[in-house]
C-alpha cells in the first residue's frame, strides 16, 4: 500500500500556475492584431470610397456627404442621448426616501439592489444606445439638411397661404424631422421617466395613498407638457401640410393639394386644434405649481374629443352634405389650381394644343411627294436589330452590344443630317474561352469601337447598312478613341496599366496588345490600397498577385448610370444613356433630373411606373432618389468618358432652383451650360424618361377646364405597345426626324400616341422636339383629333394588318421552314390632315438567327400597303406611279390561280436559301475555330447568297403577279 499522508493519498504533483510573460506577451498581440484587422475591415470601405471619389475628382462630393452625416449623427445622437439621460437621472434625483416597505416596494427593492452597484454604467449604455439609434437615423437625413440650408426661393407662390414654394420644397420637410425628433426623444424620456420613478417609489400602481409623489407629478407633467406642446407645432404644421397632401379624388388618381372639405373644414379645424393644444401644453406646465393632474387631464381630454369631433366628424359633415350634392361647382376652384399646379411643375404648361382632322383632303400626289418631305422614316428598329450588329460586327465572342440600341444623329459628307442608329461593341467576360482570375480581370479589360448604321435604309439583303463597322472601327465617324473600359454591359472590375498587358484586339492571327494610358482607375502601386481593394471586393489575389505593380489602376463602378449617381447623389438618372463620338472620344450621354414630392398642389405620380414601357429593363430603368414625386426638371446634362471614366455635369436648365440649391450645397461640381461645346451640343437630345411622364400627366392635364377634368371625358391613355404579343406594356416613344403640320422643316423629335379613355381609336399624336441645338427645344406639340371620328390607333391599324388575308398569305410565305417574323416599331406620321403608319417588318431565320428586314407594312386612312421596300409601300397606298389604289384590304379575287407556286418555292430561291445556309455553316465553324479571314469571306457569301435569294424571290412574286393578271 502506498504511503498516505494526512491529507489522503499521495499522487504527482501538477503545477497550475499562471500564463507565462512570453504567453501572455502572445496573447495580448494576438487580441491586439485581430482588433486591428477588425479595424481595417470596417476602415476599407471607407478608404477605398475616397480613393475612388478621389480618382474621378469629386471628393467634395465626399467630404460634404461625409461631414453632413457626421454632423447629423453627432449632433441628433447627443441631443437624443442627453434629453433620455437627463430625465433618468432627474428622475432617480427626485425619487422619494424610502420609508414602510409595501409588498410592492419590497418586490423591487430586489432590483434596486441588483442595479445599484451598474447605475451608472447603466445609464451610460441606455444613453449611449439611444444616443445612437437616433444618430444613424438622423445621418440618413443629410440631404433634407442640405436642402433647408441651401434653399432658393422658387418665385412662385402657392395659391392657399401665399407661400413660397421652397417653403414646401425645403424648409416644411426640415421641420416635419425636427418635430418627428422631438416627439422620439420626449416619448423616450417619458417612458425612462416612468420606469425610474416606478422603480424607486415615485409612481405606486398597487400601493394605498398617492399613486405618485408630487416630484414625479412635476416631471412627469412637464413632459406631457412638451408632447402637447409639440402636438400644437404640428397641427399648425398640418395646415400647410394640406397643400402637398395626397389624397383619392374622383376626378384624378394621386390628386395633390386642399379640395373644398379642406380649405372649409379641415384648415379651420387644424387651427383651432392648435389653440386647444396650446392651452392644454399650459395647464401641464402650470402642474408645477398646483400638483395636481385634473386640469390638465381634463384639458387632454378636451383635445381628444375636439379632434375627433372638429378633425373628423366636421369635415365628414361638410364633404357629405355641402360637397356631394353639388361636387363639380364646390371642387372646380381647387380643381383649377391643381391643374395649374401640376402643369407648371411637370413643365407642360407651354404645350401646344392643336385640332387634328384626321383626314386628308389631299390628291394622291401631294400626298406621296409629302410623304418624302414630312418625315425620314426611320425603319431600322434599335430594339429589334442588336442581334444582327451581334451576327455582323460582333467579330468575337467576347464583345457584346446591348438588347436595345440608341437612335443619334450624324452629319453626312454632303452635310445632311441623318438618324443613325448605333453601339458599342462592348467586352463580355462570358464570352472567353478560358475563364481565370487574370483572363477576367487583366486581360480581357475593354470593349473596341462603335457600329453605326443607317436609320432609314438598309443593304439590298435587309441587313443594317453600316456606316461605321468592323475591327479595329472603320467608316464615316472619322479617327476617334475606339477602346471602351466604361459602358453599359462592363459591370467587374479590371486592373490595368501594370505588368499584365491587356488583349486590345485581334488582326488576322495576330494578338495586339495594349497598355491602359489613361488615368480613370485607382492606384494600386500602394500595398495600402491593395490591401484595401483586397478586402472590399473579398479578392486576397489583389494582395499579393504579380501581376500588380508600378503603374497598375483598378476600374470598377464602370456602367455610366453608376458613375454619374455616385458624383451626383441628389440626382435622378435617365434609364437610357447612350453613345455618342464627341471631339474624337466616345462619350456617354447620361440624363439627369432633379425632383421634389413637395410641390403644392402639383399632382404626385411613380417614377418606377410611369417609365416603365415595353422596352424597360433592368438595365433601362430610371435610378431616383424620390420614386413618388411632383416635380421634376431635366436640370442636368452628364457625360462620361468611355475611355477614361471622366464624369462631366453640366447645367441644363439654367432657372432651375432646385438645382441651384444642390449647386450650393455641392460647389463645383456642376460646370455652367456655356461650356457644353459644340459637338456635344450635335448629339444632346430630350430625355426619354421625362418624355414619359410628361405624357402620363397629359392624359389627364392636357385640358384647362375645371368642368372637363373633373367629367374625365376628354380623358386619354397611352397606347399598349401592339408589336408585342401578350405583352400589356405601354408603347415607347419613338425618335424620330420629321416635322409637324406647323414647322416648315424636318426636326428631331421624340413621338407618342394616345388613345380616348377605353377605346383603341386615336385620340391624339404628340411630339417634342428633341434637338438640343434649337430655339425650340423642349416645345410640346399635340394634334387633337376630334372626338366623334374613328380615325384608326395603333392596335387597330396593327390588327389590320394581321386581318389582312393577302399579307397574311405572304406572311406565311416568310414564315416557311424555321423563319420568324419580327415587328418592328410602329412609328405614326401626320401627314397632310391624315394618319400615316409605317412598320418595318424582320424575317428571322432561312439561314440565318438574325433579323433582316423584308418588308414594310404602310397603311393610310383605309389603304394597306405590304412591300418589299418603303417607296414601294408608298406607291401602292397612295396610288401613284400606276399600282393599283384598291384596298389591300379585300379578299383575293375569286380567279386566282391558286396552283400558282408560291414565291419561295421557286427553285432559283431554293438554291441561293441553301448557299446561304452553306455560308452560315461555314461561318459558324471559322467563329468556333477563330479564322478571321475564313470568317470574313463566309460573311461575304452570305450576304450575297441572301442577296440572290431577295432577287430571285421579287422576280418570282413579279412573274406569279402577272400571271395572276392575265
Amino acid at each position: 500500500m502506498p504511503d498516505r499522508g494526512p491529507g489522503g493519498p499521495t499522487g504527482p504533483r501538477i503545477s497550475v500556475g499562471r500564463p507565462s510573460r512570453r504567453a501572455k506577451t502572445l496573447l495580448m498581440t494576438a487580441g491586439v492584431l485581430a482588433v486591428l484587422a477588425m479595424l481595417f475591415v470596417m476602415f476599407a470601405g471607407f478608404w477605398t470610397d475616397w480613393l475612388w471619389y478621389r480618382s474621378v475628382r469629386y471628393t467634395t462630393v465626399f467630404t460634404t456627404t461625409l461631414w453632413t452625416r457626421i454632423g447629423m449623427f453627432a449632433v441628433f445622437g447627443l441631443l437624443m442621448a442627453a434629453a433620455v439621460g437627463f430625465n433618468i437621472w432627474l428622475a432617480h434625483r427626485l425619487r422619494p426616501p424610502l420609508s414602510a416597505m409595501s409588498l410592492e416596494q419590497q418586490s423591487l427593492d430586489r432590483y434596486r439592489m441588483g442595479i445599484a452597484p451598474y447605475k451608472k454604467w447603466i445609464l451610460l449604455a441606455v444613453t449611449a444606445l439611444v444616443g445612437l439609434i437616433a444618430g444613424a437615423s438622423a445621418a440618413g437625413q443629410w440631404r433634407t439638411w442640405l436642402m433647408w440650408v441651401n434653399g432658393v426661393p422658387f418665385g412662385t407662390a402657392d395659391p392657399q397661404f401665399g407661400k413660397d414654394v421652397s417653403f414646401y420644397a425645403f424648409d416644411l420637410p426640415w421641420y416635419r424631422f425636427l418635430l418627428s425628433f422631438g416627439f422620439a426623444a420626449t416619448v423616450l424620456s417619458l417612458l425612462a421617466a416612468v420606469l425610474v420613478h416606478y422603480l424607486y417609489g415615485g409612481l405606486r400602481i398597487s400601493t394605498p395613498g398617492a399613486r405618485a409623489t408630487s416630484q414625479a407629478t412635476g416631471h412627469l407633467s412637464v413632459l406631457f407638457g412638451v408632447f402637447v406642446a409639440l402636438k400644437a407645432v404640428a397641427y399648425w404644421l398640418d395646415r400647410y401640410g394640406l397643400a402637398v397632401k395626397s389624397g383619392d379624388f374622383k376626378a384624378t388618381d394621386n390628386w395633390t393639394g386642399l379640395r373644398f372639405v379642406d380649405a372649409n373644414a379641415y384648415l379651420p379645424a387644424k387651427t383651432i386644434l392648435f389653440f386647444i393644444a396650446a392651452i392644454c401644453a399650459v395647464l401641464f406646465f402650470a402642474t408645477l405649481w398646483r400638483r395636481t393632474w385634473q386640469l390638465p387631464v381634463i384639458g387632454f381630454g378636451l383635445m381628444v374629443l375636439s379632434a375627433i369631433l372638429i378633425g373628423g366628424l366636421y369635415p365628414a359633415i361638410v364633404q357629405n352634405f355641402q360637397v356631394k350634392p353639388n361636387e363639380q361647382a364646390k371642387e372646380a376652384p381647387y380643381i383649377k389650381k391643381n391643374i395649374e399646379a401640376t402643369r407648371d411643375a411637370y413643365d407642360i404648361d407651354d404645350a401646344k394644343v392643336s385640332n387634328y382632322q384626321g383626314e386628308s383632303e389631299a390628291s394622291a400626289e401631294e400626298l406621296r411627294e409629302a410623304a418624302d418631305t414630312t418625315a425620314s422614316i426611320r425603319l431600322l428598329d434599335p430594339n429589334v436589330v442588336s442581334p444582327s450588329y451581334q451576327q455582323l460586327q460582333q467579330v468575337r465572342s467576347y464583345y457584346q452590344f446591348p438588347a436595345t440600341l440608341d437612335v443619334d444623329r450624324y452629319t453626312t459628307e454632303d452635310g445632311e443630317e441623318r438618324d443613325t442608329v448605333v453601339g458599342l461593341r462592348e467586352i463580355n467576360i462570358n464570352g472567353i474561352t478560358e475563364r481565370n482570375w487574370i483572363n477576367d480581370h487583366f486581360k480581357y479589360t475593354h470593349g473596341f469601337g462603335m457600329v453605326a448604321g443607317k436609320g432609314t435604309e438598309v443593304a439590298s439583303n435587309g441587313v443594317p447598312a453600316f456606316v461605321e463597322k468592323d475591327l479595329p472601327p472603320e467608316g464615316e465617324l472619322g479617327d476617334y478613341e475606339p477602346r471602351i473600359y466604361y459602358g453599359e454591359k462592363t459591370t467587374q472590375y479590371s486592373i490595368v496599366g501594370g505588368p499584365q498587358k491587356e488583349l486590345d484586339y485581334i488582326s488576322g492571327s495576330e494578338e495586339k496588345t495594349y497598355s491602359y494610358k489613361g488615368d480613370g482607375g485607382v492606384d494600386l502601386s500602394n500595398p495600402l490600397n491593395r490591401a484595401a481593394y483586397a478586402v472590399t471586393f473579398n479578392e486576397p489575389q489583389i494582395l499579393y498577385s504579380g501581376a500588380i505593380g508600378e503603374g497598375s489602376q483598378i476600374l470598377y463602378n464602370r456602367t455610366p448610370k453608376e458613375r454619374v449617381e455616385a458624383v451626383a447623389p441628389w440626382l435622378t438618372i435617365d434609364g437610357d444613356p447612350y453613345p455618342a463620338v464627341v471631339d474624337g472620344r466616345i462619350q456617354w450621354i447620361v440624363d439627369a433630373y432633379t425632383t421634389t414630392n413637395q410641390y403644392p398642389y402639383s399632382s404626385r405620380t411613380t417614377l418606377g411606373e410611369t417609365t416603365a414601357d415595353a422596352l424597360t429593363d433592368g438595365q433601362r430603368s430610371v435610378i431616383a432618389q424620390q420614386n413618388r414625386v411632383n416635380y421634376i426638371r431635366n436640370s442636368v446634362k452628364a457625360t462620361v468618358d468611355a475611355y477614361s471614366g471622366e464624369v462631366k455635369l453640366y447645367q441644363w436648365d439654367t432657372e432651375d432652383p432646385v438645382l441651384k440649391t444642390w449647386m450650393k450645397a455641392f460647389p463645383g461640381t456642376v460646370e455652367p451650360r456655356s461650356e457644353i461645346g459644340d459637338s456635344l451640343m450635335d448629339h444632346l437630345r430630350y430625355p426619354q424618361d421625362l418624355f414619359k411622364v410628361q405624357r402620363e400627366l397629359l392624359t389627364r392635364y392636357h385640358v384647362t377646364s375645371a368642368g372637363q377634368f373633373y367629367s374625365g371625358s376628354e380623358r386619354w391613355q397611352v397606347p399598349d405597345d401592339p408589336t408585342k404579343k401578350g405583352n400589356a406594356s405601354a408603347v415607347p416613344p419613338y425618335y424620330l426626324s420629321m416635322k409637324m403640320p406647323d414647322q416648315e422643316e424636318q426636326t428631331f423629335s421624340l413621338t407618342t400616341t394616345f388613345n380616348p379613355s377605353g377605346r383603341e381609336t386615336l385620340g391624339a399624336f404628340m411630339a417634342v422636339n428633341a434637338d438640343a441645338r434649337s430655339e425650340d427645344y423642349g416645345t410640346i406639340r399635340i394634334l387633337k383629333l376630334p372626338s366623334n371620328t374613328t380615325v384608326s390607333g395603333p392596335q387597330q391599324v396593327q390588327s389590320r394588318f394581321n386581318s389582312d388575308t393577302e399579307i397574311a398569305n405572304e406572311i406565311n410565305i416568310l414564315q416557311r421552314g424555321d423563319s420568324e417574323i419580327e415587328y418592328g416599331n410602329l412609328l405614326t406620321v401626320p401627314l397632310e390632315g391624315g394618319l400615316l403608319y409605317v412598320e418595318p417588318v424582320y424575317v428571322r431565320g432561312a439561314g440565318t438567327n438574325y433579323p433582316l428586314l423584308r418588308k414594310v407594312l404602310v397603311t393610310y386612312g383605309e389603304k394597306t400597303a405590304f412591300e418589299n421596300t418603303l417607296g414601294e409601300a408608298l406607291d401602292v397606298v397612295f396610288g401613284v406611279d400606276g399600282s393599283r389604289e384598291e384596298d389591300r384590304g379585300e379578299e383575293p379575287p375569286a380567279e386566282e390561280d391558286t396552283t400558282t407556286p408560291p414565291p419561295s418555292e421557286n427553285a432559283t430561291v431554293q438554291e441561293a436559301l441553301q448557299d446561304a445556309q452553306e455560308a452560315f455553316d461555314a461561318g459558324q465553324r471559322a467563329l468556333g475555330e477563330q479564322d478571321w479571314e475564313a470568317y470574313g469571306q463566309a460573311q461575304d457569301d452570305l450576304e450575297d447568297a441572301l442577296r440572290r435569294a431577295a432577287e430571285a424571290e421579287r422576280a418570282a412574286a413579279g412573274d406569279n403577279k402577272g400571271r395572276k393578271e392575265e
